[in-house]
């Protein structure tokens, strides 16, 4: 299970590498065009050289205009790959929810097992001594008792493949719909969940364990 995460990380990662964008050089500073001195210059001659000042002043102004539109596309640019991350580290947690859902599962299997493994112990051993005639047996406490555990871990088995279900389902669902509006992209797919296979497993045993138990049915007899 592991293996194929890193697998879909992996995958993801080749999918959507984020390219770091080039900062722009810093702007050399350049004085202000200096304003002309006209007082004794004739009309036509102050004319043109307030031009040529104008000319200067526009030129100035276009290189910190060009400027400035460098820096916001590098802003942009970094937005864009903030984006990327976000959406990227969004799919990361929800692969962190289905482990969790995942640990949730093996911690009831291992629960479950306990309790149909030490009832079925128990009916096995009180109904050895029975048939050996090593002790006389006559309540069926021990016989109860032991398929009491196997019911409660059976059940609890239940419960616990249910809430996996439908914790995955709505885990899904919520990727889903948080996929449509571009809120998460390239999606790293669920493994197959080995918790969900054993748990199923061990619910088959613990029936065929009671119906033995129970009716003395079944390959465990």
């Amino acid at each position: 299970m592991t293996g194929a995460l890193m697998s879909g990380a992996n995958q993801m990662k080749a999918r959507t590498s984020v390219t770091t964008p080039t900062r722009p050089a810093r702007l050399q500073e350049t004085p202000v065009p200096p304003i002309p001195d006209v007082s004794k210059l004739e009309g036509d001659i102050a004319s043109t050289e307030y031009s040529r000042y104008r000319t200067g002043l526009s030129n100035h102004r276009t290189s910190l205009s060009e400027h400035r539109t460098s820096l916001s596309e590098y802003r942009t640019d970094l937005s864009s790959d903030r984006t990327e991350m976000s959406t990227q580290r969004t799919d990361m947690s929800f692969q962190r929810t289905h482990l969790s859902i995942e640990r949730t599962t093996m911690s009831v299997i291992r629960t479950a097992l306990s309790l149909i493994g030490f009832g079925f112990t128990i009916f096995q051993f009180f109904n050895h001594l029975k048939e050996s005639q090593l002790m006389i047996v006559s309540s069926h406490a021990p016989r109860n008792f032991g398929l009491a555990l196997v019911a409660t871990g059976l059940v609890l088995l239940t419960m616990g493949i249910v809430y996996h279900a439908r914790a995955m389902l709505e885990l899904r669902r919520k990727r889903s719909d948080m996929g449509e509006p571009a809120l998460i992209h390239d999606q790293s797919v669920f493994p197959v969940s080995m918790a969900l296979v054993a748990a199923l497993l061990l619910w088959a045993l613990g029936v065929l364990a009671i119906a033995h138990m129970a009716f003395g049915l079944g390959p465990l007899g």
